[in-house]
């Protein structure tokens, strides 16, 4: 069994309470073995994208499983309730054990459980990626936005929204943020830039070079600007943007509670509003037709 990295995994036994991995435990937080748990059959998703599931795989690897399955008991064993591409990226990384928080049938335990939660994550000081993930398992397993999850912890929805955005980036850059090689100000940098190969790229360069925040994002600003010939910070002077341009690319963020690009020549231009799951897809459109 591969060895389990640190992440929200290894500290959430400390948010909530940690209960034995059997089938008998009946709310709280365990380690389960992934043989004992069951995909739900009322699923409705049976196709899953491989080479996704192999991303997940390799951030696992890097890092640990950052957010816990929701997994009920059933008879001797556990059916998944939220978190199915965890637990098949969980396999393909070789991982024995995963995770897990257990949910209760009981609503008034299980209430008590999220205020649990909710009251620690104010309280402990998480990681950036420990952070994100806490956010990321209130919207799962409770169904809230990024706004509601920011009410809860009395932070602004933005907050929540960038934090969330640190789940995306590649495995070799979560593992330096796990590390300590990067702050959570690096990381935030990182994840405004659209080429995951160049994020690579200047994250391992700001690791090893001791970049500062200020530095990436002159990076990101020089590589938007000059294309692929932007290698250093002080590759080329950044040309400003139009204000309404970033006015509009923040309302837009803000209403569809994910990243926002807008690029425009004067004649034509474009909206990217990336995603890195066919569920956030769904949830971005549903956001545009409301």
């Amino acid at each position: 069994m591969a060895e389990r990295k640190g992440g929200l995994g290894r500290g959430l036994d400390s948010l909530i309470p940690q209960t034995e991995s059997n089938a008998e435990a009946a709310v709280g937080f365990a380690l389960i073995p992934l043989d004992q748990i069951k995909p739900n059959p009322s699923q409705p998703r049976t196709n899953f994208n491989e080479g996704a599931l192999e991303d997940l795989a390799a951030s696992i690897k890097e890092v640990g499983v950052l957010q816990p399955v929701l997994v009920r008991s059933r008879g001797d064993g556990f059916e998944l309730v939220a978190g199915e591409r965890r637990w098949r990226a969980a396999r393909i990384a070789g991982l024995g054990e995963i995770p897990a928080v257990i949910r209760d049938e009981n609503e008034e335990k299980w209430h008590n459980l999220t205020e649990a939660l909710i009251e620690n994550v104010q309280r402990e000081q998480l990681g950036p990626l420990e952070q994100a993930a806490a956010f990321s398992q209130l919207m799962e397993d409770f169904g809230w936005t990024h706004e509601q999850v920011g009410k809860r912890v009395a932070k602004s929805r933005s907050t929540i929204t960038n934090a969330l955005r640190l789940l995306q980036l590649p495995a070799s850059i979560q593992g330096l943020i796990e590390r300590g090689e990067l702050s959570g100000g690096h990381a935030k940098a990182l994840a405004g830039i659209d080429d995951l190969a160049y994020a690579e790229h200047i994250a391992k360069r700001a690791a090893t070079e001791g970049w500062s925040v200020r530095a990436i994002e002159d990076a990101a600003r020089a590589r938007a600007q000059g294309g692929a010939g932007a290698a250093t910070p002080a590759a080329r002077p950044a040309v400003p943007r139009p204000a309404e341009i970033i006015a509009l690319e923040e309302r837009l963020a803000e209403r569809l509670e994910t990243k926002a690009k807008i690029s425009f020549n004067g004649k034509s231009g474009k909206v990217v509003l990336p995603f890195s799951s066919l569920e956030e897809l769904e949830r971005i459109y549903r956001a545009m037709a409301e």
